[in-house]
């Protein structure tokens, strides 16, 4: 099943809107504070993975090799920055506040 030439635009898009969204993640890794450096490093993780899934399905469909290793590794990495960050959450929320 062929995908048409539009869909291919949709990806280039919000590959790019991704790629944007970097610049602010990577000035909160370079900065002083620890906490906010940490939370940026895990915002990175899931950008960079949403990067390689909009690179690696198109890829997969339109060339010959085989680039759907791509997106699934893309998948793997955002499911790892989610989960570290909803522990995260979940520890932050079972402090007993004084």
């Amino acid at each position: 099943m062929a995908i048409p030439d539009w869909f291919d635009w949709i990806f280039l898009g919000l590959a790019f809107l991704q790629v944007y969204a970097l610049i602010p993640i990577i000035r909160r890794v370079r900065g002083l504070d620890l906490e906010v450096r940490s939370k940026a490093r895990f915002d990175l993780t899931e950008t960079i993975g949403s990067i390689m899934v909009f690179c690696g399905m198109p890829l997969s469909q339109r060339i010959s090799g085989s680039w759907f290793w791509l997106a699934l590794a893309g998948f793997a990495l955002m499911g790892a920055g989610y989960t570290v960050k909803g522990l995260r959450l979940l520890r932050v929320r079972r402090r007993p506040t004084a």
